[in-house]
């Protein structure tokens, strides 16, 4: 039986499913963190120590995970990084002390690490390279569309009391329900193999690079692009509307990069992103008007969210389906260090951070088009 009929067997539907309900809990969290540090009169250094935490935890579960599906399996790895999520929110409700949440959001980077590596990799393992490309598209679409959705809930629900946590950890709990009731779901590869050091160098360059280059983009997004546009004197309404027409570009842009799977070699695919990606940040630094800004800043969300579903669809074309879960650790990995350096170096100059993502947009376009590194710029 071919991997393409076994997968359709299995049903992308239970980490899929899983996947949108554990979105708007994160998305709910991520806007929730901020305003409670705020509320329990928390250090001003604590907001920056539980980000590098919860970075530091994603690179050690990139590190971690493999040996952990390939001991226990999809499913249930899903069930248990999804229930050691939970546990971490369930404490920061428990225990209101800087130093007990910056350690728990390291545990949860851990966990979110694994959640990322086992739904990637159990969308991966199929035998077309058109078909993970769009599966990869609706993962991306389905994790930014909860993402923005679980942040929309701060306003309708508020962030007082212990309510937003009891809502948040019953929504990870649900999450769990998919993976643990459709017992027989499962990628069609069972047995997966560690790749070796002359496995991860032959991966595709261009492929590491995307991934290593999506974390310096969206690293510094998700992370500092608030505090600059209120440094911009933009109010609250307004930095709301910014941020969610680069969340809507960034789910707008997967359908577009299924409709383009198997069309045209995906390094220039890449290079068409970075492409776009310069034309939106030149409209923010040279627009006048809202409506200029919203839109390149649109732009700028379909460009940069586009990058990554390539990137690491690209690194899986030629591997064999047991290589899968390694080779998505280590994407995953480089997309760690990426989100770890971004934001350190975009910080440092935090008033000019569109000059930042410009470079980083030159860069990638360069490298990948104009280099004269071949190894870099090797179609596939």
């Amino acid at each position: 039986m071919s991997i393409t009929k076994a997968a359709g067997k299995a049903t992308i539907w239970v980490p899929i499913t899983g996947l949108g309900i554990f979105a708007i809990a994160s998305g709910y969290l991520m806007s929730l963190i901020p305003l409670v540090l705020d509320q329990n009169q928390f250090p001003a250094q604590t907001a920056g120590w539980m980000a590098s935490s919860y970075y530091l935890g994603l690179l050690l579960g990139a590190v971690i995970v493999e040996a952990i599906i390939a001991k226990i399996g999809h499913r249930q790895s899903m069930v248990g990084f999804l229930a050691l999520t939970a546990l971490t929110v369930g404490g920061m409700m428990l225990w209101s002390h800087p130093n007990i949440w910056v350690f728990l959001r390291l545990v949860a980077g851990i966990a979110v690490a694994g959640v990322f590596v086992v739904i990637e990799s159990w969308l991966l393992i199929c035998d077309s390279a058109k078909q993970r490309t769009r599966r990869l598209s609706l993962y991306m679409l389905v994790l930014y569309g909860g993402t923005a959705l679980g942040q929309l809930l701060i306003s309708a629900l508020g962030a007082s009391g212990q309510a937003p946590f009891i809502l948040i950890i019953t929504m990870l709990l649900v999450s769990l329900l998919p993976p643990m009731l459709v017992r027989g779901a499962k990628p069609p590869v069972t047995e997966h193999q560690a790749m070796r050091w002359k496995d991860i160098r032959a991966l595709n360059k261009a492929a590491l690079f995307g991934c290593f280059i999506s974390g310096m983009l969206l690293g510094p997004i998700y992370g500092l692009l608030p505090l600059f546009l209120t440094q911009q004197r933009m109010n609250e309404a307004q930095v709301g509307v910014v941020m969610t027409a680069v969340v809507v570009g960034g789910m707008l842009v997967q359908p577009i990069i299924s409709l383009f799977a198997g069309r045209g070699k995906k390094i220039w695919q890449i290079a068409c992103c970075a492409l776009l990606g310069v034309i939106a940040v030149e409209g923010v630094i040279m627009s006048g008007s809202s409506q200029m800004t919203v839109i390149s800043y649109m732009m700028l969300g379909m460009a940069s969210f586009a990058i990554y579903p390539i990137a690491i669809s690209l690194a899986c074309d030629d591997i064999r389906p047991e290589q899968v879960v390694s080779a998505t650790q280590i994407c995953l990995l480089g997309y760690g260090v990426g989100s770890v350096a971004g934001p350190l170096m975009a910080g440092a100059m935090l008033s000019m951070m569109p000059y930042y993502l410009l470079a980083c947009m030159v860069a990638t376009f360069a490298s990948l088009v104009m280099g004269k590194n071949r190894t870099l710029a090797m179609p596939q």
